[in-house]
């Protein structure tokens, strides 16, 4: 079970030869991997787009309505720009989850680095969107609430947002991936690994991709509504 926290780095070097840290390359192979299947199924729905669709554009066109539905409900109103932004994540966390399902494939969500990665973007996305929503003084108010002293819990709750969003998605994909490998050396690789990775990458994975997403878009919609 030496595979476990094992991670695949290539060691970065300065010109001095001093050591400046170290890259996962699989984590970012799979996530050019995962990019290049969105980038690659876009261009094939939107090619050929038609009155009466097909099966897959008629499958992007459900998941498009139901996430307009989920974007308008959080927000409050009829605003489609943050549409992409919400399905988009969906879809890379997603595939991201499911990929570790095919062998010699492992999800990119598995590294800290990813999903704390999009952790950070999203506390940079719901502030900036605030800001914008409120304008700068009103939004910086509401940290003053329900009085100015309780501003330091708020700013520490903002930033444990990011580690809550970011480590929930870690831990349980890096514990499915870990339970698999215990069973399979349990087991001898017999049919319950197949079972298992099956259900940590199809359901548990499908789960926590809406889950972050969801709390993604809360936490935007707190942001920017007045209420």
């Amino acid at each position: 079970m030496d595979e476990i926290g094992h991670v695949a780095q290539i060691q970065l070097f300065g010109e001095a030869g001093s050591p400046l840290g170290a890259v996962n390359y699989v984590t970012v192979i799979m996530t050019w991997v995962v990019m290049a299947i969105i980038i690659v199924t876009a261009v094939l729905v939107t090619r050929r787009l038609k009155e009466v669709p097909g099966r897959l554009q008629l499958v992007v066109e459900m998941f498009a309505v139901f996430f307009d539905g989920l974007v308008k409900d959080a927000l409050d109103r009829d605003d489609r720009s943050y549409l992409p932004l919400i399905g988009t994540l969906f879809i890379f966390l997603i595939l991201s989850n499911w990929i570790g399902i095919i062998p010699g494939c492992e999800e990119p969500t598995k590294d800290i680095n990813t999903p704390l990665s999009l952790g950070v973007l999203g506390f940079f996305i719901w502030h900036i969107s605030g800001v914008r929503a409120k304008g700068i003084i009103e939004y910086f108010k509401e940290f003053l609430q329900p009085i100015f002293l309780m501003a330091p819990l708020n700013i520490i709750g903002e930033l444990a947002k990011v580690i809550s969003i970011s480590f929930r998605l870690f831990g349980n994909i890096m514990g499915g991936s870990i339970i698999i490998v215990v069973v399979s050396h349990l087991l001898m690789f017999l049919l319950m690994p197949i079972v298992l990775n099956g259900f940590f990458g199809l359901f548990v994975g499908s789960v926590q991709a809406f889950v972050f997403t969801m709390l993604f878009l809360t936490y935007t919609s707190v942001a920017v509504r007045s209420d």
